[in-house]
């Protein structure tokens, strides 16, 4: 029985060390500013969780070995043959998967891989068109690995069972308690989890070192348990501590029956508010934006209508998710612990959006989206929070181009344009969110739009980029011909980076964006100072020309009160940047602080203050969303209408 146990562990040990050596050698010039040995530490601490990982799977087989009888040891031994062979295949076609995930993603398979799996027919048509070739080897891979198992299978389980039960049963607790210690791996107060892993400042050697299917199996834990135990994991603060913290840093008057709500006169007083049209791009980076630092002969459109109004070329994403960035920019809220508030149950309906702002003004509003609305919940929850409508991918008559994730850009902005024309038509003003696709894997464009960029995959990021660019263009074309362009606030914004990766342990230069705001008679500028998006949002707003009450978490770069801080979330760690020093924290790890310098992160001395700031926030976002503080009440504000957060 031992012996058999020890046979399916050295299996399962061997499959995790052969995929972190492949890993160790594909991403080796990545380890080049630490030490070769300690870069080999990443598998010593690879075997802590591969034998966590292991002796999970062990427990069923350590039970059944030990309590089967006899007289079933034939039927009971196929079993447990069947049984470790599909926990073979699954870890295989993890390990198989981790490559085009960290190739993607620059992190093991996490909480996204699990997501996606809620929506097989993207995924499945994404994955045919952009891993066909590692799709071909990995199947390859699990039916030889089946042949091979069910032919040369080392294991003599049956045979186990015929030891007699009493001998079994005496080794049963001995192994118990072997498995015990090695899912714990740790005698202290706590056991060892995923933050075990995290030992280097360089990321790729932490991502080395961690386990596949247990990074996907801890992540699925933390997001389902309760957001509070997920909180404490980054350590202990009272709440009149965090929201004293985060008022001071964000600058904004904190009252505790309505955190962060306060009175904004605009800078631009109108007798007629304008419209507000936020175009939120899908991983639009600012290294192919040429007014945030970027190849500016991959987006010309986007150069060109940068001299024609704010363009902001310091600005950094709080997420590398699209609810993330679609939070952000609809309702002016930041990154919390675990899943997004898109997503999550207390945020469906009552969540502040500027939709509910401006719905006591007589604004219609609109979400607009190329893809199935379905699509990381986002249907339901702007339906639930004040937009009237949300046009899908159900909703296009005859769409000039249909790719995995829907209608084309092109004839999203199409859509949007005819939207805003009635809209006009009926003399009503309105705010409208859209949310572009084109530029997401397998990036598919249509042909005879773009020229396709010389010595670049056509199918690739930059000519999706180029496209997405061009819709742009095309939507700006239409506008101005129309009778509401003059009268509106226009906000073209990236959700987040397209592809986020760097050594660093929260790779901050992955989180540039560009954005630009167009108005009639807004002086054309360049925004150089740190910015969120919340700020964007809050600059919009003081443009359409009227005094509003919001809890938006951040300012109008026409404000005093404006501040350089950013909230960055990469997986589950937090990075919170004051100019250019950075605090970071973990779960169930020390804060660690950064000098921010030539797109690196420099380890200094902790400051304490900006570490204890990063834990506030953290908090506080999670305590808004917990007791639904983050909502929207109507009430007269200098004449009109504001928002006002629920007592």
């Amino acid at each position: 029985m031992l012996r058999e146990l020890f046979k399916i562990y050295l299996l399962f040990i061997a499959l995790f060390f052969l995929g972190r050596l492949g890993l160790y050698g594909l991403y080796f010039d990545r380890l080049d500013d630490i030490s070769f040995t300690e870069s080999l530490l990443s598998f010593l601490y690879g075997l802590k969780l591969d034998t966590m990982t292991t002796s999970i799977i062990l427990i069923i087989p350590t039970l059944l070995l030990a309590i089967t009888p006899q007289t079933l040891a034939k039927q009971m031994g196929r079993f447990l043959n069947g049984y470790v062979l599909v926990f073979l295949l699954i870890a295989l076609y993890i390990e198989n998967a981790t490559f085009p995930f960290i190739a993607q993603y620059d992190v093991r398979p996490n909480y996204l891989f699990i997501e996606y799996l809620k929506y097989p027919k993207e995924v499945t048509s994404m994955i045919l068109k952009e891993y066909p070739i590692q799709l071909t080897l990995a199947l390859s891979t699990l039916l030889i690995t089946a042949w091979g198992y069910l032919r040369f299978s080392p294991l003599r389980l049956s045979e186990a069972i015929q030891t007699p039960l009493w001998k079994r049963l005496l080794l049963f607790p001995l192994i118990a308690a072997a498995l015990f210690i090695g899912i714990r791996s740790s005698f202290g107060h706590r056991p060892a989890n995923i933050s075990d892993a995290l030992y280097s400042p360089n990321r790729i050697a932490n991502e080395i070192a961690k386990n596949s299917l247990y990074s996907i199996g801890y992540a699925y834990y933390s997001f389902s348990k309760e957001s509070e135990k997920l909180v404490l994991s980054y350590g202990n603060i009272s709440l009149n501590e965090a929201y004293t913290r985060v008022s001071q840093k964000l600058n904004i008057t904190y009252a505790s029956e309505m955190p962060f709500t306060r009175s904004e006169p605009t800078h631009f007083p109108s007798l007629k508010p304008k419209n507000l049209v936020i175009f939120i791009q899908e991983s639009l980076g600012s290294q192919f934006v040429g007014f945030s630092g970027g190849d500016a002969t991959i987006t010309p459109n986007l150069e060109k209508l940068s001299h024609e109004g704010i363009a902001f070329s310091n600005l950094f994403s709080n997420g590398t998710r699209s609810i993330q960035g679609l939070a952000a920019m609809s309702s002016g809220y930041l990154p919390l612990p675990g899943e997004g508030v898109v997503k999550r149950n207390k945020s469906q309906n009552d969540f502040f959006t500027v939709a509910q702002l401006l719905k006591p003004l007589g604004y219609k509003s609109s979400f607009i989206y190329g893809g199935e609305g379905r699509f990381d919940n986002m249907r339901s929850w702007y339906m639930g929070n004040g937009f009237d409508e949300v046009i899908e991918q159900k909703d296009y008559e005859n769409p000039s181009f249909v790719s995995t994730w829907g209608v084309s850009d092109e004839d999203l902005i199409l859509k949007a344009n005819e939207k805003f024309k009635a809209h006009a038509l009926k003399g009503e003003k309105f705010v409208s969110v859209i949310f572009s696709s084109s530029n997401h894997s397998p990036f598919e464009v249509p042909d005879g739009k773009i020229n396709f960029i010389p010595d670049k995959p056509k199918y690739g990021v930059e000519n999706a980029v180029k496209y997405a660019d061009f819709a742009i263009g095309r939507f700006f074309e239409l506008a101005k011909k129309e009778t509401y362009y003059e009268d509106t606030v226009f906000v073209v914004v990236a959700d987040h980076n397209v592809r986020v990766f760097g050594d660093d342990l929260v790779p901050v230069t992955m989180f540039h964006i560009p954005a630009l705001i167009i108005s009639k008679g807004v002086k054309p500028q360049k925004y150089d100072t740190l910015s969120t998006q919340p700020d964007v949002l809050a600059t919009a707003l003081d443009l359409i020309g009227i005094d509003l009450t919001y809890p938006i978490l951040g300012h109008s770069i026409f404000s005093d009160a404006k501040q350089a801080v950013s909230l960055m979330m990469f997986n589950d760690s937090f990075a919170l940047r004051d100019h250019n020093k950075i605090a970071i924290i973990q779960p169930n790890k020390e804060a660690m602080t950064f000098n921010y310098e030539n797109e690196r992160l420099l380890p200094v001395l902790h400051n304490t203050e900006l570490e204890r700031d990063a834990l506030a926030f953290v908090t506080v976002m999670d305590d808004m969303y917990n007791k639904k503080l983050y909502r929207t009440q109507y009430s007269p504000i200098n004449g009109v209408f504001g928002s006002d957060v629920l007592r």
